[in-house]
């Protein structure tokens, strides 16, 4: 008899169907107790599929109304528990690392499009939130492996598919440090992080909630059920365990070495990218989509203690690392943008890398506004083409530097600065009717205060 050929398929999803409807369930939390849907053993290549980040709540729709009202609770849909075992059947173990070989990857077949947004800044925000509160989306479609959008007219470039998380479970005395420090910033931060004035994105932390809350095949509204939804926490932040790190790179080839935390490591996936720039600044940032990993495990046993050094007071303090693979786009020719810790205000920072990758975001939004875009649709491009963020300098006192490097080539036209002026016309006019919603909240909005005062000028001069 001949072996089976082509991965295993042990997590499929319908689109058709709501997250909490699929079979094997979802989840959108981590917690040791969320029990394994799938058993893999290392070495062989198995298919998982999952839905987007939102599980079918943004929609292609040209209309930002359900970015306006997403529901922040229900992020991010994940597949998964997938339990992991040797050769001999035994699970990988506590302390041992995972090794994720991603073989293959993709949009799932008949559903290849995909949304960036900005929300609104009071039900989400993003990196620039003080300045784009307001709910915005493109749709991008798909052709092979470019992407287009008729929001974002004269852009196309090749996608860099990635999942935007991929973790292991974390055990319950790690569990508990994440939410003992979380909740502490979360309690504190505004008073003692002079950082949290500049940057303006709230929550500062996302502490565990039954609202919105799935746990795969443990039984809503038992007392199990309950105990576990109060103590899960949220899959928004990346941390020890991996999870939502964003790292575009991670495509074709690529491997992750996790930690592993519980027996069997329980690794989960989804949030998965077509395309996404370094930082996914507008937070719904990456192109969103639903999608597919085929991976192989191997176990190194004992892989923590060998290879990873806890920077931290327990030997859980430990991240992942990361093996990025050999299939890229190719860019020859970018344009970079600087920024510094000098906030908008002219307020120096101390080697502040935040507020020096916020200043370079700006600089580049602003420059390419004056090429016929919007400055939101600007803020959207950034976040998801395959643009490569830096952190250029850390040591010189008191400015860090960051910079930003976008690839020419994605353009339709020359964006280089010239010797002649910027040009203007009809055919260089790309903002056609961007889905947006009104900002209808009462917080401050940031503003170039140099550009204010040469409005204040031209306004007086008007009126003489």
């Amino acid at each position: 008899m001949m072996n089976s050929i082509g991965p295993k398929l042990v997590l499929q999803v319908d689109l058709k169907k709501k997250p909490w409807e699929q079979n094997p369930p979802l989840h959108n939390r981590w917690h040791p107790e969320i029990p394994p849907v799938a058993d893999v053993r290392v070495r062989e290549v198995f298919r998982v599929e999952m839905v987007d980040f939102s599980g079918g709540g943004i929609t292609k729709d040209y209309t930002a109304e359900d970015i306006k009202h997403a529901d922040q609770s229900v992020v991010h849909y994940l597949s998964g528990p997938v339990r992991v075992v040797d050769l001999d059947g035994n699970p990988a173990e506590p302390g041992d690392l995972l090794a994720v070989e991603i073989c293959n990857l993709g949009p799932l077949p008949g559903d290849e499009w995909g949304f960036t947004a900005i929300f609104d800044r009071e039900n989400g925000g993003g990196f620039l939130t003080d300045h784009f509160p307001r709910a915005t989306k493109a749709i991008w479609y798909f052709e092979g492996i470019y992407a287009y959008s008729p929001h974002i007219p004269g852009v196309r470039f090749p996608g860099l598919v990635h999942p935007g998380i991929i973790g292991t479970a974390p055990s319950k005395e790690l569990l508990n440090i994440w939410n003992e420090r979380e909740r502490k910033l979360e309690e504190t931060g505004p008073q003692t992080l002079k950082l949290c004035e500049v940057l303006h994105s709230r929550p500062l932390a996302n502490l565990p909630s039954t609202k919105g809350c799935i746990l795969g095949k443990i039984q809503d509204g038992t007392h199990e059920w309950n105990r576990i939804a109060n103590e899960a926490a949220r899959t928004i932040p990346g941390r020890e365990n991996g999870g939502n790190c964003d790292i575009k790179n991670l495509s074709r080839g690529s491997k992750i070495y996790l930690p592993v935390f519980v027996e069997g490591a329980n690794l989960s996936t989804g949030d998965m990218h077509f395309s996404q720039g370094d930082g996914e600044v507008s937070f719904c940032g990456a192109i969103e989509m639903s999608g597919f990993l085929e991976l192989k495990c191997e176990i190194i046993r004992n892989g923590m203690k060998e290879y990873l050094t806890p920077m931290g007071p327990t030997p859980l303090h430990v991240n992942p690392i990361f093996e990025i693979g050999p299939m890229e786009p190719r860019f020859s020719e970018w344009l970079v943008f600087e920024g510094i810790s000098v906030d908008e205000s002219g307020q120096q920072h101390y080697l502040d890398a935040s507020v020096a990758y916020k200043r370079a975001v700006l600089n580049a939004i602003d420059y390419l506004s004056k090429f016929g875009y919007t400055k939101e649709q600007v803020y959207l491009l950034l976040s998801c083409c395959p643009c490569e963020g830096r952190i250029s300098g850390i040591v010189d006192a008191p400015n860090a530097v960051a910079t930003l490097a976008i690839p020419t080539a994605i353009f339709d036209q020359d964006i280089r600065p010239k010797v002649n002026k910027v040009p203007i016309g009809p055919r260089l006019v790309r903002n056609p009717v961007i889905p947006q919603c009104t900002y209808d909240g009462s917080l401050p909005i940031t503003k170039n205060p140099l550009l204010d005062q040469q409005g204040s000028s031209c306004n007086m001069d008007a009126r003489s």
